[in-house]
Formats: structure tokens, sequence, C-alpha cells
């Protein structure tokens, strides 16, 4: 089992952030910004968790939810990387904690 805490840290952080912003600065793109971030999360957790199943979009919950839809969507693919078979790739978490990386430096918090 590999350890990623690494990704519900950076996860929780960017989320914090959200949490902690302005409603203007939610409406000029930082919710925008968290909600691409969790949708992509959420896919590429389903994808490795039901391959050969087309994933299914997040829905758009509003931006004062997608903090929260963050912090859901980091942790299901946490739990996927997690327990995945050895020999998966390693540079799938890797990639993950980067795409919260700039998702969260894109969002201007």
């Amino acid at each position: 089992m590999r350890d990623t805490s690494e990704l519900t840290a950076a996860a929780e952080r960017f989320a914090d952030r959200l949490r902690a912003a302005p409603q203007s600065r939610l409406e000029r793109g930082a919710a925008a910004e968290g909600l691409r971030l969790a949708r992509e999360l959420a896919t590429r957790a389903q994808r490795a968790e039901f391959p050969g199943r087309p994933p299914l979009t997040m829905p758009d919950a509003g931006m004062f939810a997608v903090a929260d839809q963050l912090v859901v969507a980091a942790a299901d693919l946490a739990e996927t990387l997690r327990t995945a078979p050895a020999g998966a790739p390693e540079g799938d978490l890797d990639e993950a904690v980067r795409l919260v990386r700039e998702a969260e430096g894109r969002s201007g918090l």
C-alpha cells in the first residue's frame, strides 16, 4: 500500500483556502478552479476503480460547496491509489499531487 497523505494534505490545504476566501474571490475563478480539479480527481478515481466504465461527472453544487467536493474527490482518489495492486503506476500519485498544487496556484488564493 502506498502513502497517499501528501495528496490528501495538499487537497485539504487548497480546500481550507477556498473556505476562507471571500465570495468575490470565489466568483473571480477560485471556485471554478476548485471544481475543475475536483472533477478531474473524481474522474481519475473512477477510471482506476472501474476501468472500462465511463466516469460520471461531479455536479456543480455551488461555489460554497466546492471545497468539500475537492476533499471528497481527493480522498476517493487517494484510497483508490493506496489500495492499488502492486505494480500500479507510481506516477499517478505524483501527478495528482502536482495537479492539486497547480490548481491552487491558478486559483489566485
